[in-house]
């Protein structure tokens, strides 16, 4: 092979090997700026609507968050009560993974939710992952200073969450545009779409309506990360 051949076949593969240092599914241009250690410490790097209700365990090997109980916290407008925020950290577009294993009882607005966004007790975005989809569960919501209002606009009819199984999620959230996507183990379909553009950049976290599970595995790519303080949860009285 001549030499210039030779070099041209080299920075192709160099070019095409940096481009697949992303998973599938993540842009070129994103970074991974957020994973979640594999040390009890790490739970610190949570703001949450009550600290006792989580826990920090080695879970199947995962590094993994765990809400163990109901929060002893009541938000001012119906919304979620379990939430463990990523604190000081605040993303616009971003993409977050991670594995979640649901423990609580069969019904059909059993859940887990991410929340994107987030300005607020009072001001943020979650999707909420449940069994079966009405005007309460299994959607994206508002909560802007009054209950939880849906906006996604395509919805499956649910998940099935089974008992003691791990299932893959990853939340697409573009502040530059509103959009919003969820996938559920096929990382190739979406669960659910929506589009809102009330809030900008906030925060990110995890956790239930009213129920409990586990989140391991969380990562969180962007193009860039804000640090700016979390505005927290009020303490119960």
């Amino acid at each position: 092979m001549r030499y210039p051949a030779f070099l041209a076949t080299l920075a192709a593969l160099t070019v095409h090997a940096a481009w697949a240092g992303n998973p599938a599914g993540i842009p070129a241009d994103y970074q991974l700026l957020y994973s979640l250690s594999a040390k009890p410490a790490a739970l610190a790097d949570f703001s949450c609507t009550d600290a006792s209700a989580w826990t920090f365990s080695d879970a199947d090997g995962k590094p993994t968050i765990e809400l163990v109980k109901q929060s002893a916290y009541k938000p001012a407008v119906r919304s979620p009560v379990n939430i463990a925020l990523l604190k000081d950290k605040v993303w616009g577009d971003v993409i977050v993974e991670a594995d979640c294993l649901q423990t609580g009882k069969e019904y059909g607005h059993r859940d887990m939710i991410f929340v994107y966004g987030y300005q607020s007790p009072a001001k943020f975005y979650y999707t909420h992952i449940a069994t079966a989809a009405d005007d309460h569960a299994h959607n994206c919501f508002i909560v802007n200073e009054a209950p939880r209002a849906k906006f996604a606009k395509e919805v499956t009819k649910g998940v099935n969450w089974g008992l003691g199984v791990w299932h893959h999620v990853r939340l697409e959230r573009k502040a530059s545009d509103g959009t919003v996507r969820v996938f559920f183990d096929d990382m190739e379909k979406p669960i659910m779409t929506g589009e809102d553009k009330t809030f900008g950049a906030g925060a990110i976290g995890f956790g239930s309506f009213d129920d409990t599970g586990k989140v391991a595995n969380i990562k969180v790519w962007a193009k860039a990360v804000e640090t700016r303080e979390t505005a927290p949860f009020p303490a119960a009285k």
